[in-house]
């Protein structure tokens, strides 16, 4: 078995060794595991059932993981991607009335374009037209979105009709404090550079809710995985059409474009940090297999539509693995089986409140905000249409409206600027899109 591991994973070209990656896939598993929390608590809301969720998140999770250790032997794990969940919730099925299964027909469409696109050049050409600052402001946008969404489901944040929302009262707030005390705790955890600190916080938090009485434990530890039947293929195709007169069927598209265009990137942005950290990027400062990374993002997109869970994508906590020595497919491998021995603890995964899932999302928003320090902050024509996409997200309560502002204003500044070589053929596309959109439909 060693020597199978040792010439699949080429273990030795790559100067690692089984136990090494081994301790990096369960370093992966760790650093992302909140994400089996997460997840369903996130979709749940849609009206999908969250033990069904909780196993499609796993399967999903350990499907694309496989595909990516097997067709790239990259040392990247899978799993919904966050941001990508709270736009299939939020945005499209409460924000548009959509429901659930319509929202996961357009991710399965999604994926599928996906695999085209990166059978073709057109991935290279779309990366190369779309503004780098604006990628970093979208990336910002989304994790201030989260932050926002976990502020409200750890009771910090709260209606409020004169300002829309404001500041819970902490006096016999229990939910609230610990969120706080979540929050604290997993940043002390980073500060110290413990392995899995954000599943740690989870953990320390629901214990402390058992006593208060906001949880309780269950009557067993370990179970037979909750049915996936309710929503296994459960994907409603009719809003698909050509027809763009019809609202309904201009949603769908704009609803598949934004599944596309956030996964895409965020895919792109995670395979360049997380592999060139490990060493796998050629001297050019390409990677050598990123077809075969892109498609089995693509492909578990599709997998996981047809399980029931919102888009797949590539996990920027895989740098944690890579940290400790990851450096083949190995590490996805540990990390996948990891995921699929999870599914049979779902007792003990449910008793986990939503003030023990709420500081991990804010900690998610946190991560998903450094990308900000890499825009030009001396050059209004990218900071601004950056700004754009960051402060519409949160403040519109769609990640969608962030990414169409931030398009928009990033040719209209250029142009107005003087700067309109700046514009590349897919900007003017994609902004001219948004605008027939917002004046239109």
């Amino acid at each position: 078995m060693g020597n199978f591991f040792t010439s699949v994973f080429k273990l030795e070209e790559r100067k690692t060794n089984i136990s090494t990656e081994v301790t990096a896939g369960v370093t992966t598993f760790m650093t992302m595991a909140y994400i089996i929390f997460v997840n369903p608590g996130i979709l749940s809301q849609t009206g999908m059932p969250a033990g069904a969720l909780m196993v499609s998140t796993c399967l999903a999770a350990a499907f694309a993981s496989l595909l990516m250790a097997f067709l790239a032997n990259y040392p990247v794990a899978l799993a919904s991607g966050m941001g990508l969940n709270a736009f299939f919730t939020f945005t499209v099925c409460l924000g548009m009335n959509i429901s659930w299964q319509a929202a996961l027909a357009a991710v399965f469409v999604e994926g599928v374009i996906f695999i085209l696109l990166t059978l073709t050049k057109v991935r290279e050409k779309v990366v190369n037209g779309i503004p780098s600052s604006l990628k970093y402001g979208i990336s910002a946008g989304i994790g201030l979105f989260i932050a926002f969404i976990g502020f409200q489901s750890g009771q910090m944040v709260v209606d409020n009709p004169a300002t829309l929302v404001s500041q819970a009262h902490f006096k016999d707030n229990l939910p609230a404090l610990l969120t706080l005390a979540g929050l604290v705790v997993i940043g002390a955890l980073e500060a110290f550079r413990i392995k899995g600190a954000i599943l740690w916080g989870i953990l320390i938090i629901t214990a402390l809710a058992i006593p208060l009485g906001l949880t309780q434990l269950p009557s067993a530890i370990v179970s037979a995985p909750p049915s996936i039947s309710p929503i296994f293929m459960a994907m409603d195709f009719s809003g698909i059409g050509f027809n763009f007169t019809d609202p309904a069927v201009v949603n769908f598209w704009l609803i598949v474009f934004t599944f596309l265009f956030v996964d895409f990137f965020d895919t792109v942005g995670t395979l360049v940090g997380v592999c060139s950290r490990s060493g796998l990027m050629d001297e050019n400062g390409k990677l050598p297999k990123a077809r075969e990374a892109l498609l089995a993002d693509a492909i578990g997109t599709v997998g996981g539509a047809v399980l029931g869970v919102s888009t797949v994508t590539s996990y920027v906590e895989s740098a944690a693995g890579v940290g400790v020595g990851g450096r083949t497919g190995l590490t996805a491998v540990v990390t996948a089986l990891l995921f699929l021995l999870s599914i049979f603890f779902s007792p003990l995964i449910s008793i986990v409140p939503a003030c023990a899932t709420a500081p991990a999302l804010i900690f998610v928003g946190i991560y998903m905000l450094m990308g900000i320090r890499h825009i030009n902050f001396d050059d209004w024509t990218e900071l601004l249409p950056a700004a754009a996409a960051i402060f519409t997200m949160p403040f519109t309560y769609s990640i969608a409206s962030g990414i169409e502002f931030g398009m928009i204003t990033y040719a209209a500044v250029k142009l107005l600027s003087g700067r309109i070589k700046d514009i590349s053929i897919i900007s003017w596309a994609l902004a001219l899109v948004f605008i027939v959109k917002e004046l239109f439909v």
